[in-house]
């Protein structure tokens, strides 16, 4: 609690660490959806193949795929984390509004270099 000016007690100001959830809302899942959109049509990079290079871009794709969710969903928990923080621990929730931008970035790179790309 803080003082007025005429010494009566206020309430504490709310704190504005909701800013930085609502900003790394707005990047994450629309960055979230192109990656997920990116790494659903990226089989059709193979369309055309051999069998031999098809039957490798398929057997890399399959565990390149699970990561790809796996840390989107990462990035879901990040951002849904930094909500509570934003009210509960404000530096911590600005910290994990940043990562959740930060991993759906490292999904798709983690998804570009597992798959063997014809």
């Amino acid at each position: 609690m803080t003082e007025d000016m005429d010494g009566a007690a206020a309430p504490d100001r709310p704190s504005r660490a909701w800013i930085g959830s609502l900003v790394s809302t707005l990047a994450t899942l629309p960055l979230g959806l192109l990656v997920l959109f990116y790494g659903g049509l990226s089989p059709m990079a193979c369309d055309s193949c051999t069998e031999a290079v098809a039957h490798r871009f398929d057997s890399s794709f399959g565990p390149a795929w699970t990561a790809l969710c796996v840390l989107l969903a990462l990035a879901g928990v990040l951002l849904v984390a930094s909500w509570v923080g934003a009210f509960l621990r404000p530096a911590a929730g600005t910290v994990l509004a940043v990562l959740a931008p930060v991993t759906v970035f490292v999904a798709w790179v983690v998804f570009t270099a597992m798959v063997d790309w014809p």
